[in-house]
């Protein structure tokens, strides 16, 4: 039982973070209707940023220079990438993200190499232990700011003029900016969000237990993929639903992989796949997503 606890916390824990980037996959769609495939790159940006300056200036501080790079390198891709391709394909805009991050990932790992760099977190190697359940602190401390920060962006996505302008546009873009919505503007927005919500991901993907930031981080957001699929591409809640479901299912997998030494090795990695793909032929719109209705 007490495995079982402390898989499912830990679980739990990176199931947050994988919501955080989930979240940053749904921003982009519901504002641009674009599958954005460069957001390992945006993971990776923020790390490295952070990584880099923190024996400099400190962990705090280099941690916002790192979101607000981040947030500026989505920002950029937007404007000087993404808008010039406006009214084109959608499959055709996603697939100029994948170059987009094939070159930001290329120029990254010729920076960062084979090092693994640390970001100077302050919890350091310490745990919590609650009866006979022994946790990080680092993945107490995820799970908490992932809360926090989902919260603060649902009530702002609810409650404020740009998450009312998203929305707005996610419903009928043509509408929207009929109406005054610039959807330049919400855009922009949606892919610094995600930049910066990326950012903060990549933080909690690097501190203990894993060494610290490697070229090979970016891999995350193809685990967090899944969640906002599972959870469905244009539904906030989705995201955070998507991410605690692939955290949970990886971890325990993982955790149990000798009790299911008969799926082969590295079924955890396999499985947060495994489970979209019954999302998906039972709800091929996610959990949550928008079903889509035509008349015949």
């Amino acid at each position: 039982m007490t495995t079982f606890l402390e898989l499912l916390i830990n679980g739990l824990s990176i199931g947050s973070v994988y919501a955080l980037i989930a979240l940053g996959f749904v921003v982009i769609f519901k504002a641009t209707e674009v599958v954005n495939f460069a957001h390992a790159s945006l993971l990776l940006t923020g790390g490295f940023i952070a990584a880099t300056l923190s024996d400099d200036i400190g962990f705090w501080p280099a941690l916002l220079v790192g979101i607000g790079g981040a947030a500026a390198v989505g920002a950029l891709v937007e404007f000087l990438v993404i808008r010039r391709y406006r009214g084109s394909d959608h499959s055709v805009l996603a697939i100029v993200t994948i170059g987009v991050d094939i070159l930001l990932l290329t120029e990254l790992t010729r920076r960062i190499g084979t090092d693994v760099l640390a970001l100077g977190d302050p919890w350091g190697d310490r745990v919590v232990t609650l009866g006979s359940v022994t946790v990080p602190q680092t993945r107490i401390a995820a799970l908490v700011a992932a809360a926090l920060i989902i919260t603060l962006f649902l009530l702002a996505f609810t409650y404020t003029s740009w998450g009312v302008a998203m929305r707005a546009a996610a419903e009928d873009r043509e509408t929207a900016a009929l109406m005054g919505v610039r959807l330049g503007r919400v855009s922009l927005a949606a892919w610094a969000v995600a930049g910066a919500l990326a950012a903060v991901a990549a933080l909690f993907l690097t501190v203990f237990p894993t060494p610290g930031l490697a070229a090979a981080t970016s891999f995350a957001a193809f685990k967090a993929f899944p969640a906002a699929i599972i959870g469905g591409l244009d539904s906030t809640t989705g995201a955070l639903a998507g991410g605690l479901i692939v955290g949970v299912t990886e971890a325990l997998v993982t955790g149990y992989q000798d009790d299911l030494s008969f799926l082969g090795r590295g079924i955890g990695e396999v499985a947060p796949y495994l489970v979209m793909l019954l999302v998906l032929l039972a709800r091929p719109a996610g959990l949550f997503g928008t079903r889509e209705l035509s008349r015949v």
